[in-house]
C-alpha cells in the first residue's frame, strides 16, 4: 500500500506539482483510504519526501551505472554527466527534484536527502579522481556543490528545450580544468 502510495503521488506530483496535488486526489489515484495514506505518512509533505527520495534513488542508480565501465576517472565523470541528464530526462523528474522538492521540503532537506543519493555518486567521484591525482587537490565537498548546482541547472534548461550537447562541451572543459598541470 505504501508503494501504491509513493506510485500515484509520483504521477500527480510530476503532473500537476506539489502544490496543485491534493490528498484525496492521491487516494483515489492508489485506490486507498484516506486513512491509509495517513497511516503510513504524516502528510502530503511526508509523501512527497518518499516520492524524491525515491527519485534521487533511481537517479543516482542510473548514474552509477552509466559510469560504471568508465576507463579513467575523467570519462566516469563525463559519463556520469551524461546519465545524470539521461535521468532527469523522466518526465516530471525535473519538477519533483529541482523545483518543487526544494519548496516543499526546504532546500537543506532536498539537499540532505539528494547527499544520500544522487550527490554521493557525485562526491565518491570525485573523492576517487582526486585521490588517483587525476584533479587538482580541492576542497571536495566546495567543489562537490559547484558542480551539483550546476548539473541541476543545466538539467532544468535542458528540459525546458536547450541542446544537451552545449551542456556537454562545457561540462568537459570544466573537468579538464581540473585536471593538474
Amino acid at each position: 500500500m505504501r508503494e501504491a502510495l509513493i506510485a500515484a503521488g509520483r504521477r500527480l506530483f510530476a503532473e500537476k506539482g506539489f502544490a496543485a496535488t491534493a490528498t484525496p486526489e492521491i487516494v483515489a489515484e492508489a485506490g486507498v483510504t484516506r486513512g491509509a495514506l495517513y497511516h503510513h505518512f504524516a502528510d502530503k509533505t511526508a509523501l512527497f519526501a518518499a516520492v524524491f527520495e525515491a527519485e534521487t534513488r533511481i537517479v543516482a542508480t542510473e548514474i552509477e551505472a552509466g559510469s560504471a565501465d568508465s576507463a579513467t576517472a575523467r570519462d566516469a565523470l563525463l559519463s556520469g554527466a551524461r546519465a545524470y541528464f539521461a535521468a532527469m530526462r523522466t518526465p516530471g523528474r525535473c519538477r519533483i527534484l529541482l523545483v518543487d522538492g526544494p519548496a516543499a521540503l526546504g532546500p537543506a532537506e532536498a539537499r540532505r536527502i539528494d547527499g544520500l543519493h544522487a550527490g554521493r555518486t557525485l562526491r565518491e567521484g570525485l573523492f576517487h579522481a582526486a585521490d588517483t591525482g587525476a584533479i587538482r587537490a580541492l576542497p571536495i565537498e566546495a567543489l562537490s556543490t559547484v558542480l551539483s548546482a550546476a548539473f541541476d541547472r543545466a538539467a532544468l534548461d535542458i528540459a525546458g528545450g536547450a541542446e544537451e550537447e552545449g551542456f556537454m562541451a562545457v561540462f568537459e572543459a570544466l573537468v579538464d580544468g581540473l585536471v593538474p598541470g
